[in-house]
């Protein structure tokens, strides 16, 4: 059943003139008989009743015809919604990110884009980095932000920005005040740790590969599933840790735990990801252009030029 041709019957049910029907659309009359007839020819039934005087509906028409009103009134909304979208009036976004940034970037920069585009809803989920690989995956979030890059058959990925990697100890540890460690001073130390597959625990033992050390041989004296826990148990003075650099920053302005030199290059990068079926949508892409323009630092965000 083509739509247009629905539209066409219920214009000319209500002129009850195929003559006006067809000024009012532009066209000729004798392609608005021929919609009207193809029309009739897919129902296998007769909508008018040809008079003398009028034009008016069989039977068949008027069983039809609030049905055909519902269908094109369903269409035109779908229509107003799709252009609303487009023009991101309205929408819904789900954002996954990984724990660092899902608990510390992720909200500023979501308040920021519902303040420009405030008819747009937006849900963040967060989880680990493996968590949000699995949901860009099976494309159940629009946008993923984790701390290692993802990969595989439509999935795309790209650097978004950075971040630093602290290693940080309670007050009064023996560490403190020193000007440097050697890599194989962490052998030494208990460390708490983010749980396995984490993008900071990636991060971190890419790094310590990088000098040479195998992370097997690091003592994990706690596994923690957020670094807001590993961040609280270095302060009980429960071992040392390596976190993020924004996930710290409030706790090291306060002193209640102390940076010290890392042994190894503490920066890393934060990225973006999704399924390649996300990037169709105008309100994806539109947010993907807003995050890029984000300059973040651990003092906060400021809208980059």
């Amino acid at each position: 059943m083509n739509l247009r041709h629905l539209e066409t019957f219920l214009l000319v049910a209500d002129l009850q003139s195929f003559t006006a029907a067809a000024r009012k659309l532009f066209m000729s009359q004798p392609a608005v008989s021929f919609q009207i007839k193809s029309l009739e020819e897919d129902l296998q039934v007769t909508l008018f009743q040809r008079g003398d005087k009028r034009l008016s509906l069989t039977p068949a028409g008027r069983l039809i015809y609030p049905e055909a009103k519902k269908m094109v009134n369903r269409y035109q909304k779908i229509r107003s919604g799709i252009d609303d979208m487009k023009g991101l009036k309205t929408g819904h976004l789900v954002v996954g990110a990984s724990t660092t940034p899902g608990e510390y970037l992720m909200p500023l920069i979501v308040g920021d884009f519902r303040k420009a585009y405030p008819g747009i809803t937006i849900s963040l989920q967060v989880a680990g980095s493996g968590q949000v690989f699995r949901w860009v995956k099976d494309n159940e979030i629009d946008i993923g932000v984790t701390g290692t890059p993802s990969s595989g058959s439509g999935i795309w990925s790209e650097p978004w920005v950075r971040d630093n990697l602290v290693l940080i100890v309670p007050p009064g540890h023996r560490w403190a005040g020193r000007d440097g460690l050697e890599a194989s001073d962490l052998l030494e130390e208990p460390f708490v740790l983010r749980e396995p597959g984490s993008g900071t625990r990636r991060s971190f033992e890419k790094k310590l590969a990088e000098r040479g050390i195998d992370s097997d041989r690091i003592k994990v004296s706690m596994e923690m599933g957020s670094t807001r826990a590993v961040i609280t148990a270095v302060k009980a003075e429960l071992g040392v840790a390596v976190a993020s650099s924004l996930a710290a920053a409030d706790a090291l302005e306060l002193g209640s735990i102390i940076s010290v030199p890392t042994p190894f290059d503490s920066e890393r990068t934060l990225y973006l990801t999704g399924n390649k079926q996300s990037q169709e949508s105008p309100l994806v892409n539109e947010f993907l252009l807003f995050a890029r323009k984000i300059n973040i630092s651990c003092q906060g965000i400021e809208q980059g030029t």
